[in-house]
C-alpha cells in the first residue's frame, strides 16, 4: 500500500488547531462534536481498519458535518462522517461553502439522522412558530445541525436575531437546558439521542413536530427526507413525532488509492454489526444499504466492492 504521509494544521470545525508530527499518522479521519455518535463509531472504524490493513495508522479528531467535507476536500483529512445534505451542496458549491468541493467521493451510506427539536416542557413551545424571543441552543457553525436550524427557522419568518441563540456542544446545550437557560435543543443525529434521554432524566420534555415546514425544506435542499420519532423513543412521548430526516455516510478523498478504499469498504461490511453498539439503526445496514445512491460518487475502490457484491452504484 502506498500510503502518503503529510504535515498538516488540521482545524476541526475550522476552530481548533491540531498540528501533526511527520510518520504520526498515515490516514486523517474527522468524526464529530463531543458528546455525538460519530466520535465512538470514528474510534471503531480505526480499529477495525488498522487491523486489517498492515502498518496503517488512523488518526481521528473530532469534526463536524460541513467542516469533514471541507476538510476532506482541502487535503487535510483523508475521511471523515458526513451527512447526505450538507455533502451534496459542497458538491454543488452552495452556501456555507464558498466553492464547489471537487475531492470528495462516498465509501458508504450509514444510517439516518434525525434533525431534533427539544423543548422543556414548561416553556410553551409546541410548534416553531413559539420559539421567537425563546431562548435556542444548537451546535455550532460548521455543523450540519446549525445549518438546518437556521434553515428551519428562516422558512417559518424567524431570524437568529429573533431568538437568543448559543451555539455550543451536546454537553453544554443540556445544561443549559437543566438550568433553565435554554428553552429549545435542536441537534441532528440518530434516535434515541443520547443527549436527549439525559436531559429527560432530569426535566420533563417536548419534541415539536417539524412536518408543516418540511415542503419549504425539500425545496432549499432536496436530500431532504421526512422521517419519524416513534412514539416512546424518549420518556413520555405519547406519539410520532415528524422531522426532518436525512443520511449519515463516509466521505472519502478521491485520490485515496482504489485498492486501500476497496480494503476499507470490505472491512466496514464484514464488522457493520460490531459498529451497532453505537448506531443502532445500523443493525440491519448490508452492503445493498451501504451502496444507497444519495447524489455522491462513489469512489472506484467502494464501487469495485460493491460490484463484486452484486450491486450497481450510481455515477454522477
Amino acid at each position: 500500500m502506498n500510503t502518503k504521509i503529510k504535515l498538516f494544521g488540521l482545524v476541526c470545525g475550522f476552530g481548533l488547531a491540531i498540528s501533526v508530527p511527520a510518520g504520526a499518522a498515515d490516514m486523517r479521519m474527522m468524526t464529530g462534536p463531543q458528546g455525538g455518535s460519530w466520535i465512538p463509531l470514528g474510534g471503531q472504524l480505526k480499529d477495525m481498519w488498522e487491523k486489517a490493513i498492515p502498518g496503517l495508522n488512523v488518526q481521528a479528531v473530532p469534526g463536524a458535518g460541513i467542516a469533514n467535507v471541507r476538510g476532506v476536500d482541502e487535503g487535510k483529512a483523508d475521511v471523515g462522517f458526513g451527512n447526505s445534505i450538507s455533502t451534496v451542496d459542497g458538491l454543488a458549491g452552495n452556501a456555507p461553502y464558498p466553492k464547489k468541493v471537487t475531492n470528495v467521493c462516498n465509501l458508504a451510506t450509514l444510517y439516518p439522522q434525525y434533525y431534533q427539536m427539544v423543548a422543556n416542557a414548561d416553556a410553551g413551545i409546541h410548534k416553531i412558530a413559539d420559539l421567537k424571543g425563546k431562548a435556542v441552543t444548537t451546535q455550532q457553525k460548521g455543523n450540519t445541525g446549525e445549518l438546518i436550524t437556521r434553515q428551519l427557522l428562516e422558512v417559518n419568518g424567524i431570524k437568529y436575531s429573533d431568538v437568543k441563540i448559543s451555539f455550543v456542544g451536546y454537553t453544554d446545550s443540556v445544561n443549559q437546558m437543566k438550568d433553565g437557560h435554554a428553552n429549545v435543543f435542536a441537534l441532528g443525529t440518530q434516535i434515541p439521542a443520547g443527549s436527549i434521554m439525559d436531559l429527560a432524566a432530569a426535566r420533563d420534555i417536548t419534541m415539536i413536530d417539524q412536518s408543516d415546514s418540511f415542503d419549504k425544506m425539500k425545496k432549499l435542499n432536496p436530500g431532504y427526507t421526512l422521517g419519524t420519532i416513534p412514539k416512546n423513543t424518549y420518556p413520555k412521548q405519547d406519539k410520532d413525532v415528524k422531522v426532518i430526516a436525512y443520511a449519515t455516510h463516509l466521505v472519502v478523498s478521491c485520490k485515496l488509492p482504489a485498492d486501500q478504499v476497496y480494503t476499507m469498504t470490505k472491512t466496514l461490511a464484514a464488522h457493520v454489526k460490531d459498529m451497532a453498539a453505537v448506531a443502532k439503526a445500523m443493525e440491519t445496514l448490508d452492503p445493498k444499504g451501504m451502496a444507497v445512491d444519495i447524489g455522491i460518487p462513489f469512489h472506484p475502490g467502494a464501487a469495485k466492492f460493491y460490484k463484486e457484491a452484486g450491486i450497481t452504484v450510481q455515477s454522477h
